[in-house]
């Protein structure tokens, strides 16, 4: 009982602060007791107009391959993101990213099986309308692109104008990533930053 009330964390106010500021969070190891803070010097991001997947991943949205719930095992889709030999996501930083969620400000998008078993997901987090994506996990075949899909539905339903992705990847690059600079980038974010959207399942 005592470990649990004394466990440390990042306060939320300390980590939408650095958001707010163009920057994230990332630990060397799983345990890790610290976190460093970056800024890539070209961030990547899906443009909401420009997002695409291959017919495949489509047809499995379209046919509910996987079912969608939202928000409803937060904790479990970061652990999964986490359970990898190489990892940046330490306990410290799954401690503060529940918190934050549980204050509204980090959601999970979620694929489970007919089974209600949960087999692939993302989470990220929302200042304004800015949508900051932290990592995605499958344990089954495309779960994690389906999520993607469902993830770019919930956004544009809701009015978000920048999806960020931090860094540039070739996988990410299927759906649409583009590569700016870090002047474009805090354009962007300003701009994010003086709207209002919620992360609504509608």
């Amino acid at each position: 009982m005592n470990s649990e009330r004394n466990k440390k964390i990042i306060p939320p106010e300390v980590l939408l602060n650095g958001y707010r500021q163009g920057i994230f969070p990332m630990s060397e190891s799983r345990n890790d007791d610290r976190v460093g803070w970056y800024s890539a010097k070209k961030r990547g991001i899906i443009p909401m107009d420009n997002f695409r997947a291959s017919s495949n991943v489509r047809r499995m949205v379209r046919n509910q391959k996987y079912h969608l719930m939202v928000n409803r095992n937060f904790r479990s889709v970061v652990e999964a993101c986490a359970d990898r030999k190489s990892t940046w996501i330490s306990d410290l930083i799954i401690d503060s990213f529940e918190v934050l969620h549980l204050a509204g400000y980090a959601h999970s998008v979620e694929m489970v099986d007919d089974e209600m078993k949960l087999v692939g997901g993302l989470y990220g987090v929302t200042v304004g309308a800015a949508f900051f994506g932290e990592s995605m996990f499958k344990t089954a075949p495309e779960a994690d692109k389906v999520a993607l899909c469902h993830c770019h539905a919930i956004l544009e339903a809701n009015g978000f104008t920048l999806w960020d992705t931090q860094f540039y990847t070739e996988h990410l690059a299927q759906f649409g990533c583009i590569e700016i600079s870090r002047d474009e980038y805090a354009i962007r974010l300003a701009d994010a930053l003086s709207r209002e959207a919620t992360f609504l399942f509608l």
